[in-house]
């Protein structure tokens, strides 16, 4: 019997996960990577401690599982997308720290791009210009880091979100590439042609050389080299985070749709074969590609998701741990009529304003704790409804149910408020780590682990299906009432 291991390299944390055949999670082991925050604003990674982390955990996978080399098929990747890494090809060395998704230094540099080429931008890539993708981040290394736009004049520089730094060294350098998923997360890719853009690579100043080359979401790519308890283990699919999670919820077909709840939460609306351009100031980004066919997907961002409740324990200090937050909310009634708008890097989709900033409002002398930690809960819930909301407005596509997955989408009392605030049913599944399992899937399929996406689509995982049980009129009242907090909070950037 053979295994697959999927690498999941998130924003806070490094997993690593063995399935079998069956989707059966076999083993598990994480390991936490330092959130370094220069000064307001700006957030990065050491590439090294994400690299160690990483190959640590794959060796302690396999051990926990109690297998060998042998016993696995292949080995999938998924990554925190956006993120950017530059490093010097001939020492393997980053030239930097990695510039993680959530950081805004690049905020002013995108305001004056989007002003000059935002159509542009947004007809090529399907994405809005924002901080948030890899390209300015690119441009900042380029221009403010010693040696670094030398080094890509001489060839010596390479560029990869975390994928591609993962994959060079798990292939000790041999291989430096990404997949479309990832590369369109970049707004250097035009997702109409499947390639690097000249364009955009100029309106950047970003040199070609530094690039990775792009490759569909499952084949195989080449084989571990630097871990020697799993050399020779082929390396077979690759996808963004939140492409893997879409893939791993079996949302094969059009219309089916996912909502990820980590660090941000990311929603996600299989288009099929055709891009969908939103006018809602959605995503279109590409979903994945097996063989010669290329699937979109219309995405919603929300920066803050369950960042709010580490916000709550770690600067609050009102809870001890994430998992209090529960029975701290489920303590009082509703929230008090307080509102809390978490826009501690901006506000994503479908708002795009970089510069907006968090909001809680409505407190008096009776608020308490409870009442803000229902809010943080609540506003998780909110930001997704209005993603939901310009969906429907975009596809034309009325949901059946929303699949739902991340650590926050263990929380009952947050998934029945979502589906009250939705008036669709909210299924979870059974197995958390799905972003994980979308990449097994890629990996899977191409080694011939899996035959076939109806073979897959087979294996049943959900755990448990919320209905709406809220009337419809307060729904739309609680609704309308956090509307008028995301003005506030837009307001004050004005």
């Amino acid at each position: 019997m053979s295994y697959i291991l999927a690498l999941d390299q998130g924003t806070t944390s490094s997993r690593a996960i063995i399935f079998d055949a069956e989707s059966r999670l076999i083993s598990i082991s994480q390991k936490e990577h330092r959130q370094i925050y220069p000064q307001s604003g700006w957030v990065e990674h050491n590439p090294q401690d994400i690299w160690e982390n990483q190959r640590f955990i794959a060796i302690e996978a396999v051990e926990k599982a109690g297998l060998k080399t042998s016993d696995i098929a292949g080995v999938g990747v998924a990554n925190q997308r956006e993120t950017t890494v530059c490093w010097n090809r001939k020492t393997g060395k980053p030239v930097c720290n990695a510039i993680v998704w959530q950081d805004r230094r690049t905020s002013a540099f995108c305001d004056r791009i989007r002003e000059r080429h935002g159509e542009t931008i947004r007809r090529k890539t399907g994405l809005e210009v924002d901080a948030y993708f890899s390209a300015s981040k690119i441009n900042r290394i380029l221009e403010t880091i010693e040696g670094a736009r030398k080094l890509a004049e001489n060839g010596d520089l390479a560029f990869g979100t975390i994928d591609c730094w993962l994959v060079w060294n798990l292939t000790g350098g041999e291989k430096h590439l990404t997949d479309v998923s990832n590369a369109s997360r970049t707004m250097l890719f035009n997702i109409e042609n499947l390639a690097w853009d000249d364009e955009l690579l100029e309106i950047f100043d970003i040199p070609r050389s530094i690039l990775p080359e792009v490759r569909p979401s499952s084949e195989v790519y080449g084989e571990i080299k630097t871990i020697e308890e799993l050399k020779g283990i082929p390396i077979a699919g690759i996808a963004g985070d939140q492409q893997a999670a879409l893939f791993g919820q079996k949302c094969f077909e059009k219309g089916l749709t996912k909502n990820t709840y980590g660090t941000g939460c990311f929603m996600l609306q299989n288009t099929g074969t055709q891009k969908v351009k939103s006018e809602n100031r959605l995503l279109t980004t590409i979903a994945w590609q097996i063989g010669d066919k290329t699937e979109y997907a219309l995405e919603g961002s929300v920066f803050i998701g369950g960042a709010v409740i580490r916000w709550l324990r770690d600067s609050l200090g009102i809870i001890e741990k994430s998992t209090d937050v529960e029975a701290l909310a489920n303590s009082v009634e509703d929230n008090g009529g307080v509102y809390f708008v978490p826009a501690f890097a901006g506000l994503g989709a479908p708002h795009w304003d970089q510069n907006a900033r968090g909001l809680i409002s409505g407190l008096t002398l009776g608020t308490g704790k409870a009442h803000i930690a229902r809010a943080a809960l609540e506003s998780i819930c909110y930001q997704t409804a209005d993603l939901l909301e310009a969906m429907r407005a975009d596809s034309n596509c009325e949901l059946k149910e929303l699949r739902v997955d991340g650590g926050a989408a263990g929380n009952d009392l947050l998934l029945q408020f979502q589906a009250d605030v939705l008036r669709i049913p909210v299924v979870r599944s059974g197995i958390t780590e799905t972003t994980a399992l979308g990449a097994a899937y890629l990996a899977g399929l191409a080694v011939g682990f899996w035959r076939s996406k109806e073979e897959i689509a087979k294996h049943e995982q959900t755990d448990k299906r919320f209905e709406p049980k809220m009337p419809e009129a307060k729904a739309n009242e609680l609704k309308r009432k956090w509307k008028e907090a995301v003005k506030r909070a837009l307001s004050r950037t004005n």
